[in-house]
């Protein structure tokens, strides 16, 4: 069967395509260096942390008796910054990114020009401790590599291959930065809105249907003792199993999560509509009230400052495996101290709203653990799909950063993790007035007024010249005069 002309190529004509198969080994080229493009950015930024964090202040004598920097050292830390991120955002092409504060999304690849500040301002936020992740940087990092690297075959590509290219390499710089290819892949599909706008909407009820089916399903087989009806695997280790006082609590956390959320995004929005005016001396401010935050909250504790620093990437597992060190009231000090520092890090600086969101969600479990009816590793599992949900409004990618991360236990919360997100998800909404699309950022620099065009004068009929003899009329007979 062949295409008729002018109709689109079938999927199987598409994947036989010679064009298409041009690409597919082009992908293949490309995610081998921005991959370890990748790998080295993060690796840097980690390496650049532990050396402001823990060598410079030990090197400087500042150190206690633990190691540990003193209270005070994360104030000339952010400060600094922040004076760095707000001058790359004022001064540099690009604006450093898109602000953190509209929300998650894919947009358009950074150009070349816009690129080295992009990565400046990416590198100085997970350095110097505000309150973002990698991901957002890394993903316009991947887009604008792969873009411009099809220079080098100088041919421009099309508006539509131009989309793939730049999506290649977004999948390629985020390959395992959520600890599986297939996460980070669904992730941006999922952002993307591949299959169309209404994907979301469409399979939120069948998603919900499936978490009170599985619900239904353990319950029944409790009760009547015939144990599961669906595919399972001998021989696992015994895990958790969900039950009806849980299924309240995921009612519970959903709508906390939306509530919380929904502060910290406001907050953000707010701000950064402040920041755009002064931009450098008001990230500077808001890197040192980050700063104070954490000191405060290791003041009052005792726990290291850094809890309430960095995105929480690396910092999630030994939260959850030193959960028995945090007393109730730590617990929530920590809860409320991340969500603002979350908050004011959106509005400033520059960075990926992924990874806080996890470790919000993660701290508001732990301290609802404490309550009757709820085990800490449902509550983590829900705060985090909740939260999750809340700051990406990817309501299946906010299912699966839950279960996948917490591996066989959140396996068998799953269903619990679905009502939390899914609660949260329509609660967010809700709360949120709709929106309409944003504008890209406006320029900081004022454009000079132009002058008005003068006007164009009308320009004259040709006319014969005078000089040459005008023809002889026409007789009235309309016979042909002359030779």
């Amino acid at each position: 069967m062949t295409t008729e002309p002018g109709a689109d190529p079938s999927p199987d004509e598409l994947l036989r395509s010679p064009a298409y198969l041009r690409l597919i080994l082009f992908a293949v080229l490309l995610g081998i260096p921005i991959s370890a493009v990748a790998y080295l950015f993060l690796a840097l930024t980690a390496v650049l942390a532990r050396l402001v964090y823990e060598d410079l202040p030990r090197a400087l004598h500042l150190t206690d008796g633990t190691g540990h920097a003193p209270l005070w050292w994360p104030v000339p830390v952010l400060a600094a910054g922040g004076l760095i991120v707000g001058s790359t955002v004022r001064f540099l092409p690009g604006y450093g990114g898109r602000s953190p504060a509209a929300g998650f999304g894919t947009h358009a690849p950074p150009t070349a020009v816009a690129l080295p500040g992009v990565a400046l301002a990416a590198v100085v936020t997970l350095t110097c401790g505000a309150v973002l992740g990698p991901e957002a940087p890394l993903i316009a990092l991947g887009g604008g590599l792969a873009v411009l690297a099809t220079r080098v075959t100088r041919q421009e590509p099309s508006p539509s291959a131009r989309r793939v290219i730049a999506g290649t390499g977004s999948f390629a710089a985020i390959a395992t930065l959520l600890g599986s290819p297939l996460l980070g892949a669904f992730l941006l599909m999922e952002a993307t809105g591949v299959g169309g706008g209404m994907v979301g909407p469409l399979l939120l009820p069948g998603l919900l249907a499936a978490g009170v089916g599985s619900l239904i399903f353990v319950g029944l087989g409790s009760l009547t003792g015939l144990g599961p009806v669906s595919l399972t695997l001998p021989d696992l280790p015994p895990d958790l199993r969900p039950d009806l006082p849980q299924f309240g609590w995921a009612i519970v956390i959903g709508v906390a999560a939306a509530l919380l959320g929904t502060a910290v995004s406001r907050v953000a929005r707010r701000l950064a509509d402040l920041v755009a005016r002064r931009t450098v001396a008001l990230t500077v401010a808001v890197g040192v009230v980050v700063a104070l935050l954490a000191g405060l909250y290791g003041l009052i504790t005792g726990h290291p400052p850094s809890d309430v620093l960095f995105s929480g990437q690396t910092a999630l597992p030994s939260l959850l495996t030193g959960a028995a060190t945090f007393s109730t009231g730590a617990a929530v000090a920590l809860l409320l101290a991340k969500a603002l520092a979350y908050a004011l890090s959106l509005g400033a600086f520059r960075g990926g709203p992924i990874f806080p969101a996890m470790f919000l969600g993660a701290a508001g479990g732990l301290a609802l653990s404490r309550l009757p009816g709820l085990p800490l590793v449902p509550a983590v599992a829900m705060g985090i799909g909740a939260m999750a949900v809340v700051m990406l409004r990817l309501p299946l990618t906010s299912v699966l950063l839950a279960v996948l991360l917490l591996s066989t236990d959140a396996l068998a919360v799953t269903p619990l993790v679905i009502v939390a997100v899914v609660v949260a998800h329509l609660t967010a909404t809700r709360l949120r007035p709709p929106e309409p699309p944003r504008e890209p950022e406006p320029s900081r620099e004022p454009e000079p007024p132009r002058e008005p065009e003068p006007p164009r004068e009308p320009e004259p009929e040709p006319r014969e010249s005078s000089l040459a003899p005008e023809p002889p009329a026409a007789p009235a007979d309309g016979t042909r005069t002359g030779p």
